[in-house]
């Protein structure tokens, strides 16, 4: 009887300990999403929100010059139910996909119409709208991605930048 309960004993912690590890890890970039409304339209950001884990982003994991998918895994969306004025020009009400170009100084902010382009295939022929926007150094650092809809303004928040996109 003392060895069927030693068995019992073992077959268990195994079974408990196979079961530990087969829980489902979270993502490295978990799925995100912001929303608000700016003078009467509501905005809606879909993304995949990476974290710093000690890197370097601008001009490194995010290189300078080059297109970004403003987020991680697929394209981040932007959605708008009415025409808005983004620095100072007009975008339609519609869906978005949402890419950014940084440099040192300012950002290329574009809203793209083919929502499925990943930012290695960019073509700018989809563009809806370009805005260039200053960074601003945060205040503390983030260190995930996050978006955030605001009175007047979508914020793009991560590492030691906030990116100010003005909205009427």
């Amino acid at each position: 009887m003392k060895i069927s309960k030693k068995i019992a004993t073992v077959l268990l912690t195994v079974f408990f300990t196979v079961l530990a590890g087969a829980q489902e890890k979270q993502p490295l970039s978990p799925a995100a999403s912001s929303s608000g409304e700016i003078n009467g339209a509501n905005i809606s950001i879909i993304y995949s929100s990476p974290s710093v884990r000690g890197r370097e982003i601008w001009g490194g994991l995010v290189p300078y010059g080059k297109v970004w998918r403003a987020g991680a895994n697929a394209p981040t969306m932007f959605a708008v139910d009415k025409e808005i004025t983004v620095e100072g020009k007009k975008l339609p009400a519609g869906k978005y996909s949402f890419y950014v170009i940084p440099e040192k100084d300012n950002f290329t902010i574009i809203f793209g119409k083919d929502r499925s382009m990943q930012a290695s295939k960019y073509d700018s022929a989809q563009d809806q709208l370009r805005v260039t926007v200053k960074p601003k150094q945060s205040a503390a650092k983030t260190e995930s991605l996050e978006y955030s809809v605001n009175a007047d303004n979508v914020t793009l928040s991560w590492d030691n930048l906030d990116i100010p996109i003005s909205i009427k």
